[in-house]
């Protein structure tokens, strides 16, 4: 994008009421008991939101400061901290495994080398032949099962045949900070990272002592169901470095802020571009390659090439993207084991990038253009007027990338507004015309010769509309 940080940043917090509106669409209409978003652009917080319930056995409202377990979010903390250790000469990635953990001397994974372990070059057993703690039938590995699991069934591809994503490849990571620190995991990323960036809400391990704070884990919802259970939060013992974090969407964006080209908070630039270059090439069956660096997922999505990383916890899906160059970062996090965080956080982004391809996208709107803005429904589903960088725009908030398909719409007389000319399947280059009500509100609009309805009246007159 070329707009400024700055710039980006205004138009982001004019568009933060849309974005947080369709987010919570989104949130009802895929029945996620919770979701927390944030949005950072440069050192500015411009949207920070938390939706629907943190327990669906209480119905407590789910709050921005609710903690949430992020899973493998806890690889780029590791990454992070092993890449500080590298720069500081008490590490080499190139170092064999078995120079920091001498239980594995002598086996097949001695010679895997930090860097591969970091990008999941190491062709190391993903979680264990028995790994049920997923689904909490038995604790996490402690040190010692997790060195019984990668000395006896650690190795399942020689290094660098294969991208094989690897939580006990990272948790070796985690012992291997704790042989180069001499303290544990947890005490070392705590002062080296967390603390270093003052991230309140954010640590490496289950932490008991806060459990009132942390949003409920949920089951997912299989087939016909329409009630979830409560997943209960454990401790990750020994796979910590892997996926023992918690956080909030608003501390992650402080960290992801630390990745921007330019921040020398926790490491220095040649660092942060060796941890977001592609190291690993992921693809199989035909499908479209997909990339991972060190510690970081890779995606690019219009002109960005994001990084970041999801977290899968029993009853937590998160997700994080950094824009690195643009200084823009998205993460949201949601409790339930199917939540939609990925689609989420990627279309917050669509959104924000369709609010800055507008001209002159921080002008404030006039009180007339903003008297159109509104949510409208009819038999058909929900349609979108929703002021985005200074314009309006006509979208289907519903659609998995809602700004996929959308049309600008440009005032033509009071009350009129005429949807661009361009092909589509839908009513282009046709009108879009609004009855008002007494308070100046609008009570219904006209989408290419249908009427919608504010959600509300529709829902009070839907049944009596098609009782034939």
């Amino acid at each position: 994008m070329s707009s400024s940080p700055e710039q980006t940043a205004e138009v982001a917090a004019a568009a933060a009421p849309y974005l947080e509106s369709w987010l919570e669409l989104q949130r009802r209409k895929l029945r996620v008991p919770g979701v927390q978003a944030a949005v950072r652009v440069g050192d500015r917080l411009v949207l920070d939101t938390a939706l629907g319930v943190a327990d669906v056995s209480t119905g407590a409202p789910l709050t921005p400061g609710h903690l949430f377990r992020i899973a493998s979010h806890s690889k780029t903390f590791t990454a992070t901290a092993v890449l500080q250790l590298v720069e500081a000469g008490r590490m080499r990635l190139d170092d064999p495994i078995a120079a920091h953990v001498p239980a594995l001397a002598g086996t097949p994974l001695a010679p895997v080398t930090v860097r591969e372990l970091l990008g999941h070059q190491g062709g190391v057993i993903r979680d264990g032949g028995d790994n049920d703690h997923w689904q909490l039938l038995q604790p996490f590995p402690d040190e010692r099962l997790l060195l019984e699991i990668a000395t006896g069934e650690g190795a399942v591809f020689e290094p660098n045949e294969h991208f094989k994503y690897s939580n006990i490849g990272y948790s070796l990571l985690g012992l291997a900070i704790e042989a180069v620190t001499g303290t544990t995991y947890a005490a070392h990323v705590q002062a080296a990272v967390v603390d270093r960036l003052g991230l309140a809400d954010t640590g490496p391990e289950w932490d008991p002592a806060r459990a009132a704070d942390f949003a409920a884990g949920h089951t997912g919802l299989l087939d016909g169901e329409d009630s979830r259970l409560t997943v209960p939060h454990v401790d990750t013992r020994a796979m910590a470095a892997a996926t023992g974090f918690f956080s909030t969407a608003r501390d992650l964006t402080g960290f992801g802020a630390a990745h921007f080209a330019g921040d020398p908070a926790l490491l220095t630039e040649a660092s942060k571009r060796l941890m977001r270059r592609p190291e690993s090439v992921v693809e199989a069956h035909g499908k479209p390659a997909r990339h991972y660096g060190l510690g970081m997922d890779l995606r690019t999505q219009g002109d960005r090439t994001l990084v970041g990383h999801s977290g899968g916890y029993p009853g937590h899906i998160t997700r994080t993207w950094i824009d690195p160059e643009a200084r823009v970062v998205v993460s949201v996090l949601t409790n339930a084991v199917d939540g939609p965080a990925d689609a989420l956080a990627r279309g917050l982004f669509a959104l924000l990038d369709l609010a800055l391809a507008a001209p002159g996208g921080a002008t404030a709107p006039t009180p007339e253009l903003t008297r159109h803005a509104g949510r409208f429904v009819n038999l058909w589903g929900t349609t979108d007027v929703a002021l985005l960088g200074g314009r309006l725009v006509l979208l289907h908030p519903g659609a998995p990338e809602p700004a996929e398909d959308f049309l600008e719409l440009s005032p033509e007389a009071p009350g009129v507004l005429r949807q661009e000319s361009v092909a589509g399947f839908g009513s282009a280059g046709e009108a879009v015309t609004y009855e008002w009500a007494a308070d100046g509100t609008a009570a219904s609009v006209r989408l290419g010769g249908i009427t919608a309805w504010p959600e509300e009246v529709f829902r009070a007159r839907r049944a009596g509309q098609v009782a034939g």
